[in-house]
């Protein structure tokens, strides 16, 4: 064992901690889904050996005392072998406005993505479709992380580092926005953006008391088509013919590889999200989870 090695571990065990936030899987693997496995894949590419077998640890033995996801930022309270716990920072950088307005007109013109972002979920073309505008959502390379530990080893990522980032992959697990949420833009900006921009494209919002007119002073005026009028009105005046060509032709480009539309029991909970504290906060929410899943299976 080396000098710095055997230093640290004089320490000893880490304080048992009442009430700490400990990881659901409590062996093999942790993440479940597939943008949490994707998160530790590329956390586990960077070769942090021990490190991360540690930190796993740590947040099975529920050492984690808080977790909190802000745009661009991580921090958490974790708790070691010392009486006052360690403060940990992961920073990584969100993407500026300019740039979420244009992934949201991106996911907005494809009823694909807005049906299931919408619905809570997260589908795994979505990594691609983020890469290919320039805005990946996993980190590249180590360097793009900020970590810091007030603990006193060296090493980065500590144990303290690690387990936070467990529990992180888990809280996405729970909450497939929170990771859009680090990278900048929370789950009600997103989806109301995306409500907006989708409204804008079918015309849904359009006040029509009617398919063909509406009544302005108790006389009858024209009115904008909806509906199927709507619809009807964009065909073009030639023969039928001379638009069959074009009539099965999709309205907006589709995605290269076939859609998945695999969803687990828990969707719903996922599109709610977290309950409010008053109502039982994340306990209530893993209780119903695991009901969910019972009955699912």
């Amino acid at each position: 064992m080396s000098e710095s090695s055997s230093r640290f571990a004089d320490y000893g065990r880490p304080r048992r901690v009442e009430g700490g936030l400990r990881a659901r899987s409590t062996r093999g693997a942790i993440g479940r889904s597939w943008w949490s496995r994707r998160f530790l894949e590329v956390l586990e590419s960077f070769a942090l050996g021990t490190r991360l077998t540690r930190g796993r640890s740590y947040a099975r033995a529920g050492q984690v005392v808080r977790l909190d996801i802000a745009p661009g930022v991580v921090r958490a309270v974790v708790q070691g072998s010392r009486p006052r716990p360690y403060d940990v920072h992961i920073g990584l950088s969100a993407f500026p406005a300019e740039l979420w307005d244009r992934l949201a007109a991106e996911l907005a013109a494809q009823a694909f993505f807005s049906a299931r972002l919408l619905a809570g979920d997260l589908p795994s073309e979505l990594e691609e479709l983020f890469a290919t505008a320039g805005a990946p959502l996993f980190p590249a390379g180590i360097d793009e992380l900020d970590q810091s530990c007030t603990c006193p080893d060296f090493a980065v990522p500590c144990k303290h580092l690690a387990a936070t980032f467990y529990l992180l992959a888990e809280a996405f697990d729970a909450d497939p926005f929170e990771l859009l949420h680090w990278r900048g833009r929370g789950r009600s900006e997103l989806l109301d953006r995306l409500r907006a921009l989708r409204a804008s494209t079918t015309g849904a919002a359009a006040p029509t008391l009617s398919v063909v007119d509406e009544i302005v002073d108790g006389e009858p005026v024209d009115a904008p088509p909806a509906g199927a009028a709507r619809a009807l009105a964009t065909l073009p005046p030639s023969p039928l013919a001379e638009a069959v060509d074009r009539f099965w032709s999709p309205p907006v480009p589709l995605p290269d590889r076939p859609p998945t539309l695999a969803t687990g029991p828990d969707l719903l909970l996922r599109q709610l999200g977290p309950p409010a504290p008053a109502i039982g906060g994340p306990g209530l929410l893993e209780r119903l989870r695991r009901a969910y899943r019972a009955f699912g299976g």
